[in-house]
């Protein structure tokens, strides 16, 4: 094994996502065209130093617990190896946090991707799709689910699913109807994960789910082929009603959007509202959120988490 060199540097970009799109729970994404940067350089003395411009700046930990770091340490200890003894982070993010746009998957895809980086640096190869799909593997276990994750590593749209996480997830990635626009509304307020999961039931309803298992079918079909499905396939019934009182402004806003015709769902865990809009109305949903909505219209980008020059 080469040993690390003092200077050796590598930087990644990492887009957000939006997960489950309605029905595709837990298994749907689409990648976003937000990205956090990161840059990682080995020192010539021990110690973890890291900065944090953009997003999270000032309100996350700069230690070891620091969710890159963290995620890069799993990566190193899934290799056989420790992570260089003298390490430097640089982020710049623009991935909000807390906003159902994926910002810990990102993290976390942010932290793998540049141990892989660093070590085909250190060993004298590239970057690459073997790298990408082992990246895919540990960040889906170490998120919990693949949805968020798989999006943020290939682009586009992906559908993941395992029968087994320890033994790896397997994520089919698609391209979206050249049509289809995303438009997300996000708010002042936010709302963890862990807070929205924690609401959902333990069981659902068997007509809910034969209900929720014809839409998710829908929903790929027409994200990549007949947008003009786009509203019925965004309809669900697993987690969007139990979660309302923790963003009853996300719900109405949904509503609002859903009654006028488009295909609003709540972004991931919320309190985001995703709109997959297309080309001719994208204009007009974008008007639609009022006051104390950022409206973004990032974009579906064709590649996901790589590996860049500055």
């Amino acid at each position: 094994m080469a040993k690390w060199q003092p200077g050796l540097s590598t930087a990644v970009r990492v887009p957000a996502s939006s997960a489950n799109l309605g029905p595709g729970f837990d298994s749907v994404g689409v990648a976003l065209g937000v990205w956090d940067r990161c840059r990682a350089t080995v020192l010539d003395h021990s110690g973890l130093e890291i900065t944090v411009a953009g997003e999270g700046a000032g309100a996350v930990p700069t230690d070891a617990s620091h969710l890159v770091f963290r995620s890069l340490a799993h990566a190193f200890d899934s290799f056989g190896e420790k992570a260089p003894m003298g390490l430097r982070l640089e982020c710049d993010n623009a991935v909000p946090h807390g906003r159902g746009m994926g910002s810990s998957a990102t993290a976390i895809v942010t932290g793998i991707v540049l141990a892989h980086a660093l070590r085909a640096e250190r060993d004298g190869r590239s970057f690459g799709e073997a790298d990408l799909s082992e990246v895919n593997d540990l960040a889906a276990r170490l998120e919990g689910h693949p949805d968020n994750s798989s999006a943020s590593v290939f682009g586009g749209v992906t559908l993941s699913w395992s029968d087994d996480p320890e033994r790896g997830t397997t994520t089919l990635r698609l391209a979206a109807h050249p049509a289809v626009v995303p438009v997300v509304f996000t708010p002042e307020a936010q709302l963890s994960t862990a807070t929205a999961r924690a609401v959902l039931p333990a069981q659902v309803r068997l007509a809910d789910a034969a209900a929720n298992s014809a839409r998710a079918a829908l929903l790929i079909h027409a994200i990549t082929n007949a947008p003009e499905h786009l509203l019925d396939a965004t309809r669900e019934w697993l987690h969007q009603e139990p979660r309302r009182p923790s963003y009853p402004a996300s719900m109405a806003l949904v509503d609002l959007l859903r009654a006028s015709g488009h295909a609003a769902v709540i972004s991931g865990a919320g309190p985001s509202v995703l709109v997959l809009a297309t080309s001719a109305t994208a204009t007009a949903v974008s008007e639609a959120g009022g006051e104390g909505w950022r409206v973004l219209l990032p974009g579906i980008p064709d590649r996901g988490a790589e590996v860049i020059e500055s």
